[in-house]
């Protein structure tokens, strides 16, 4: 594993890469959106959300700073832990994350499509997307990129904004006894529980790409007929609330909003 060749002599790994992203759809700038105040924090909850699908949740990196690379916005990132890095890099290298952020663009955004992203990634002064066939080799390069700075202040506000919306959302009284047997909750609305269609699967394993090993290890866990590594499995045999919450556990948020066709 990656992990023992970069935890050396027992110091902690830790790297910095500056992603630059770009819409490609005419009358959708992403560095203006971000620069007005009115929309700063929704492109920012793009961002947070792109990078959580993308990495693997919520730990093992963080957002230093967001800044005017015109007409790219550039997002400073510190990765602490090198199997998240190395996960961001398969999203990175396989589209999954250019997809996860035009889904979740076009629908904080309330865009009528999904836009068109171009990104790049540096790690100090070299670009790494003629290389990210070459894991190690981009690794080593955010490896050895040292933040130049501390966590921006705008982006600690923003950062504490978005937990307060997260804690304010999870405050808001349920019901849990009002969910009916045959139904289940995703984010505060219930859906009606039923066997995954065809549909949902093609769906599914069109989305999912490289972190299916990651979902089906959350399915296995808690269901012995869904321990087949194929995906084929999951429509004999799983129901849609399984699908849905091993996708909650992954952090594959967008993919189960997909699934669900879930408007907020």
């Amino acid at each position: 594993s990656f992990k023992s060749v970069f935890t050396v002599g027992g110091v902690p790994w830790t790297g910095c890469a500056v992603l630059f992203l770009q819409s490609l759809c005419p009358g959708v700038n992403l560095l203006s959106l971000y620069k007005d105040n009115k929309t700063k924090f929704i492109v920012f909850k793009v961002i947070k959300l792109t990078l959580s699908d993308s990495a693997g949740g919520l730990e093992g990196y963080e957002i230093l700073k967001c800044h005017d690379a015109d007409p790219f916005l550039g997002v400073e990132i510190k990765f602490l832990d090198v199997s998240t890095c190395q996960q961001f890099l398969e999203s990175y290298s396989s589209g999954t994350m250019r997809q996860s952020l035009s889904q979740h663009g076009c629908r904080l955004l309330t865009l009528p499509q999904e836009i068109s992203v171009q990104t790049q990634l540096k790690a100090s002064t070299h670009t790494l997307d003629p290389y990210l066939d070459q894991m190690e080799l981009c690794l080593q390069q955010i490896h050895l990129s040292k933040p130049e700075r501390l966590r921006d202040e705008e982006i600690e506000r923003l950062e504490k904004e978005l937990l307060d919306q997260t804690f304010n959302h999870a405050q808001t009284p349920t019901q849990e006894e009002s969910v009916p047997i045959n139904a289940f909750k995703f984010q505060n609305r219930v859906f009606k529980d039923r066997m995954l269609t065809q549909a949902d699967v093609q769906s599914f394993s069109s989305g999912v790409g490289r972190q299916w090993k990651f979902v089906g290890r959350a399915l296995g866990k808690n269901c012995r007929a869904l321990k087949g590594p194929a995906i084929d499995n999951l429509g004999r045999e799983a129901k849609l609330s399984r699908l849905v919450k091993a996708l909650e556990d992954c952090k594959l948020m967008s993919l189960a909003e997909n699934i669900l066709d879930f408007q907020p």
